[in-house]
């Protein structure tokens, strides 16, 4: 009898911690969701908590399965899913990486964002409440082999303004979202990879 008691309230406490007002804006912000458009700014902090850098540009997604990370400061690099593969394309060195997009993105915040897997899949959700007048949301992977420690959502509304990503080899990537527009038109060719024949492609399947 005590053993159920205690169950009952362990479920109740889960049920209510995943209900709550971070979980509601990520719903909100899935539900209905087709294009994405936003300036980032990404600051990568090392395992001493110090910034190591920091990269600006665009992300564009358009779901099922497209989106477009586009580096312009420091470097120019493109980060690019078009519902296959996933290519990395570093301008500077001439080089491209092929990932099979199934694989590369699994168990990682792409797959809820861009390929509407359901969040509970892949993590365990954890609200954490009111920060900065944002709604917290607290992501931690059920796979124990993940690259990913946790991951950190933040919401305004129903809009998301922030993410932060922990790996398990200490490092900390945040991501800052401003001047989003949601559920715009975007043009197709962006999610198109365009080869270029002098350059290295590096194929990881």
């Amino acid at each position: 009898m005590l053993k159920s008691f205690v169950f009952l309230c362990l479920l109740v406490a889960h049920v209510a911690a995943a209900a709550g007002p971070g979980r509601d804006a990520l719903d909100r912000f899935l539900d209905g969701l087709t294009t994405l458009q936003a300036k980032f700014e990404q600051s990568v902090l090392d395992t001493e908590n110090g910034t190591a850098g920091k990269m600006f540009g665009l992300f564009l997604l358009q779901r099922p399965g497209l989106f477009r990370w586009d580096y312009v400061a420091p470097v120019k690099q493109v980060i690019l899913a078009d519902g296959r593969d996933v290519w990395i394309i570093e301008e500077e060195l001439k080089q491209v990486t092929r990932h099979l997009q199934r694989w590369a993105l699994k168990g990682t915040p792409a797959a809820f964002l861009a390929m509407d897997v359901p969040v509970e899949k892949d993590f365990e959700i954890v609200e954490i409440g009111e920060r900065m007048n944002l709604q917290w949301l607290e992501l931690i992977p059920r796979d124990p082999e993940s690259d990913l420690n946790r991951v950190l959502l933040a919401f305004s509304g129903d809009q998301l303004q922030r993410m932060e990503l922990n790996d398990k080899f200490g490092q900390v990537s945040r991501f800052v979202f401003a001047d989003i527009e949601r559920n715009q038109p975007i043009d197709p060719d962006l999610f198109v990879y365009q080869g270029r024949d002098d350059w290295d492609v590096l194929n990881i399947d």
